[in-house]
């Protein structure tokens, strides 16, 4: 049986898919790769790393290094789970972690699962809900924490905090140092080592064009045997990753991608002046945008109290902007949403943000 998807093709502003929409050459490599273990054809040596053919071995130990400025680089299944091993390794149960208030919930869900006490970075609050890194320092000294996160940038305003800038604080405290890039890499160049980082977890499925689930480690080299501890039981499996790393069709349409990711990087300036723009045009329909202004990412959060008053008396009540965006082809707000949401101009082109406008105007005005 055949299962169809609704949103195949339309107009995608959501955030979670926009930077993971494969491209043609990735979408017949799922077809290809698409067996259980289908990377596995020519396996001697037992280690995913290793294998040439594909060119899994290049993509790994060369490739990916070199696009996220890392010494070392790992498949893994998401950022979630490089957040959790990298926690599982550099801490202990009952250790302070550092974080910012922005970050995503998993962090907090990694923390729990291992047994970690969590310290927020406080944002700005309403409107910019900014992370000011300096006010890492204060907490660094008051709690000596085992591990310092940040999130570049956060899933509910978009915000950029300066990572660099964090780096230099951290590094003077000798902590590790953690960038959270679900929503970076592959849409906007990174580099791990010029921020004075640690490690690096990025989102193939979120931002580097791939089939869920997938996602991608890098780290300094110094914490090699750390990550890499072997099992007692099994001397060639590493604990952290139990044994072996993602693989399978995930894998082989983030390789696939990985050409139009690297060059797409390098249009990052672009596609801020597009989110700028759409921001602006929207401001000048009554909604506001939350989060930092000027804006420097795709994904943007508007305050909407004239369609949530709409949504009061309409018939459809709180999903009829859904079912309204529905009817014109575009999808990625979730439903049930008036009063506030999230979208991206990442996927989109200006002429189809100049059509989504159009229907914004038009709700508004009917």
């Amino acid at each position: 049986m055949i299962y169809k998807r609704q949103n195949k093709n339309k107009i995608n502003i959501n955030p979670i898919q926009a930077g993971g929409i494969l491209t043609k050459d990735a979408r017949k490599t799922l077809i290809e790769w698409g067996d259980g273990y289908s990377v596995c054809d020519i396996w001697y040596s037992g280690k995913i790393d290793k294998i040439e053919n594909p060119q899994i071995r290049k993509f790994i130990n060369e490739d990916l290094p070199k696009f996220l400025g890392s010494d070392i680089a790992r498949i893994i299944g998401g950022a979630r789970e490089g957040i959790c091993a990298i926690m599982h390794a550099v801490a202990k149960p009952g250790d302070i972690i550092l974080v910012d208030e922005n970050k995503h919930y998993t962090t907090i869900l990694a923390a729990e699962k291992n047994g970690l006490k969590v310290v927020e970075v406080p944002n700005s609050g309403h409107p910019e809900y900014k992370i000011d890194v300096r006010d890492y320092e204060k907490l660094i000294k008051k709690h000596k924490p085992a591990l310092i996160l940040l999130t570049y940038p956060d899933g509910n305003y978009g915000n950029m905090p300066d990572a660099k800038k964090l780096g230099e604080i951290v590094i003077k405290y000798n902590i590790p140092y953690l960038l959270n890039a679900a929503y970076s890499a592959g849409r906007l160049p990174v580099d791990l080592i010029a921020i004075n980082g640690d490690f690096i977890v990025a989102s193939g499925h979120k931002s580097m064009a791939a089939s869920e689930p997938i996602g991608v480690l890098g780290f300094r080299k110094k914490w090699k045997d750390t990550l890499f501890k072997k099992s007692f039981f099994y001397p060639d499996k590493e604990i952290e990753f139990l044994g072996h790393y993602q693989k399978g069709a995930p894998m082989m349409t983030l390789m696939a991608s990985f050409p139009y990711v690297k060059k797409r990087v390098e249009e990052w300036e672009k596609q801020i002046e597009k989110a700028r723009w759409f921001s602006a045009e929207m401001e000048k329909l009554g909604f506001k945008q939350l989060g930092e202004k000027p804006h420097n990412h795709d994904l943007l959060f508007f305050e909407s109290p004239q369609l949530y008053k709409i949504s009061q008396k309409h018939k459809e009540g709180r999903f009829f902007l859904y079912k309204e965006l529905k009817k014109k082809g575009i999808y990625g707000i979730k439903p049930g949403l008036t009063k506030h949401f999230k979208l991206s101009t990442f996927a989109a082109s200006k002429e189809e943000l100049k059509k989504l406008l159009e229907v914004f105007k038009e709700i508004l005005i009917k």
